[in-house]
């Protein structure tokens, strides 16, 4: 074969050669083909893992500046206002009353003018204590939510039941059930609100005769099971004068113990004050960032706790975490018109 006929013709492209300098058909172009699909793809395989790199990368950073500025932002404190172990004769602290008042009818020698918080330990003895327990227990079991807070009120039979509420005296007597509640039951029940109502007037510096029961006024229960209505969720940060409206004075008597009985479950007060800044002439405001503090009450078996009602006592409870907490709230008000009378058998 002539150098010219293996050459081919003069100007002819050579014919495509693979590793070992043979001719490849490029009449059958599968294989170069193939070549280059792996190289897109490879190339495809690349930008993907670049991209996915990218966005773990944005995640990650995005995680790191949220919980850096989480933790700036998060300036509150937990204080012990009364701890469990503390036996107190009266603690108070002061605050400075809201203005919420005055959008209210205002009732002289009994509105706030002395507004606080305050703590008694003594005015209720532990065995009276355990016999207003032992009432909410008996009263309970005849009902209970579905949820983990349960409610008995004495004065308008209402009681907690699935997720609503029946009349606890309507369902006594419908039953025919005996035992449920005693004279002495009520007798009792009686004598401690009136130790109360006497303790909220002298410390706040009110007529006794201007302060009146009022609604609602009831046991609790909590406990740890989840919550099924608004009516379990009772861990929101609430104002009672906003809540109730005929709230002027709120007072608790616990009936369990606080690291005993229960865990979780202290009452917080959210003290929050507004950051205050400095305005220089020339611009450029300093800006002092004060600290929100929460200061718990620990609750203590035949512990009272007394506030005024307004927003400047912004108060919840912490969720239950394990056992069961009984308490009493016992609320006042100045207004006649939402006066109710003491509870009786005949309720």
């Amino acid at each position: 074969m002539s150098v010219r006929s293996r050459k081919g013709k003069r100007g002819a492209a050579a014919a495509p050669q693979d590793r070992n300098g043979s001719e490849v058909d490029s009449s059958t172009p599968g294989r170069v083909g193939d070549m280059s699909q792996q190289a897109e793809l490879q190339r495809a395989q690349v930008v993907t893992t670049k991209r996915i790199l990218l966005r773990v990368t944005f995640i990650v950073l995005t995680l790191v500046i949220v919980g850096l500025l989480s933790g700036q932002g998060d300036q509150s404190e937990l204080t012990t206002f009364v701890s469990q172990k503390e036996a107190v004769q009266q603690r108070v602290h002061n605050v400075p009353c809201s203005k919420d008042y005055k959008k209210y009818p205002h009732f002289e020698g009994c509105t706030p003018k002395r507004c606080g918080r305050a703590v008694m330990d003594g005015l209720v003895t532990p065995v009276e204590a355990a016999q207003l327990q032992r009432i909410a227990q008996r009263g309970l079991a005849l009902g209970g939510s579905n949820g983990g807070a349960s409610i008995l009120d004495l004065h308008s039979g209402a009681l907690s039941k699935g997720d609503s509420f029946i009349n606890v005296f309507e369902l006594v007597k419908r039953n025919n059930l005996k035992n449920i509640f005693s004279a002495e039951d009520f007798s009792l029940y009686r004598k401690v609100k009136n130790r109360i109502q006497s303790a909220v007037a002298t410390t706040f510096g009110i007529q006794k005769d201007r302060l009146h029961l009022t609604h609602p006024t009831f046991f609790s229960r909590m406990t740890t099971k989840p919550a099924q209505t608004i009516h379990d969720e009772y861990w929101h940060p609430h104002i009672d004068k906003e809540t109730y409206g005929s709230f002027d004075y709120t007072s608790l008597l616990y009936l369990t113990d606080y690291g005993h009985d229960f865990t979780g479950g202290r009452f917080v007060f959210v003290d929050k004050e507004t950051n205050s800044t400095v305005e220089p002439r020339t611009g450029g405001r300093f800006v002092f960032v004060d600290k929100e503090t929460n200061s718990t009450v620990e609750p203590r078996t035949g512990r009272v706790s007394f506030f005024t009602s307004g927003s400047e006592n912004l108060h919840f409870v912490e969720k239950v975490a394990s056992g069961t907490r009984f308490a009493i709230t016992v609320s006042f008000s100045c207004d006649p018109q939402h006066a109710i009378q003491d509870p009786d058998l005949k309720s």
